[in-house]
């Protein structure tokens, strides 16, 4: 048995043309203009391509995009300044301060500060609050994007055993929310959990968030298990380069699993079109309008 390989280019392809129609709908009907505006201190290169890709893609799907880009010896007061004025601004829907931020900066003052409303990466408090409890609120992209990938397997998760390793605030902990409202039965891994393992062989689907290079091996899956690989990890290569591999084993993991998410070409894929849907749903909540079909 060979896993069915889940292409998050083709899914996250599909998704950016239907938010793209859903963009031309409100546009002609309700005279909006989604607009998304992306801050990025400093100069981290990983962090430049991620902003570029954004506002490429943004304007790709109709919508607007502002970007602000502040030197890393910004002040604390000069970044509130500019979330406060993103906040005010009626053209701007969603404001995404690009993490990390450089050293001496408070990144949990800077995610407090932009108008949950607006708040696209799902990280303010009131949208993490209003997902733990179950109730409807902008959630974290990368854990999003997840779900839909999942879906495109299992059109239900309802009653899945389901495991997510790794308990970030950015991946982990929103990805558990996500599934219980799918009425998946979920598992929290993590560093300290024993038999780490025997946990994994449990579940129907795997997600592996942990940042650790092929942690998760072939050996620990449920054969047919669904895995969605979350991490983006280089290593070094022979000739001196480097090459992106997962938190999961994919070789080994591809003779045990039913289907798996690829690194690169999976998961990273649906993020960004994840954040053009949460940019439409906020401009159509903040406009008083029906929740978007996307």
């Amino acid at each position: 048995m060979t896993a069915k390989i889940i292409d998050g280019k083709i899914i996250a392809a599909d998704l950016r043309a239907r938010v793209a129609d859903e963009v031309a709908r409100v546009k002609r009907e309700h005279n909006l203009v989604p607009g998304l505006a992306v801050v990025l201190v400093g100069n981290d290169p990983a962090s430049e391509v991620y902003v570029r890709s954004k506002h490429t893609q943004t304007q790709a799907a109709g919508m607007a995009s502002f970007e602000h880009k502040l030197p890393a010896d910004v002040s604390q007061a000069e970044l509130m300044a500019v979330v406060a004025r993103l906040n005010r601004d009626p053209a701007v829907h969603g404001i995404l301060v690009q993490l990390p931020l450089p050293k001496g900066l408070n990144t949990e003052a800077v995610i407090n500060a932009i108008d949950p409303a607006k708040d696209v990466d799902g990280l303010h408090p009131n949208n993490a609050g209003r997902l733990a409890g179950g109730f409807e609120a902008l959630s974290p992209c990368t854990p999003l994007g997840c779900i839909i990938l999942t879906k495109s397997v299992h059109p239900s998760l309802e009653g899945m055993n389901a495991v997510v390793i790794g308990r970030s605030n950015l991946v982990g902990r929103p990805l558990v929310q996500l599934l219980l409202n799918e009425n998946a039965t979920v598992t929290i891994a993590h560093s300290r959990s024993r038999d780490l393992p025997g946990i994994v062989k449990q579940a129907d689907l795997v997600y592996a968030a942990v940042g650790r290079p092929e942690m998760v091996r072939g050996d620990w899956l449920k054969p047919g298990a669904t895995v969605i690989d979350i991490g983006i990890n280089r290593i070094p290569k022979d000739d001196g380069k480097t090459r992106l591999v997962g938190d999961v084993a994919y070789q080994e993991a591809l003779g045990v699993a039913g289907a798996i998410t690829p690194v690169p070409g999976g998961v990273g894929q649906m993020t960004v079109a994840c954040l053009l849907v949460n940019t439409l749903r906020a401009a159509c909540a903040i406009a008083g309008l029906p929740k978007p079909a996307v």
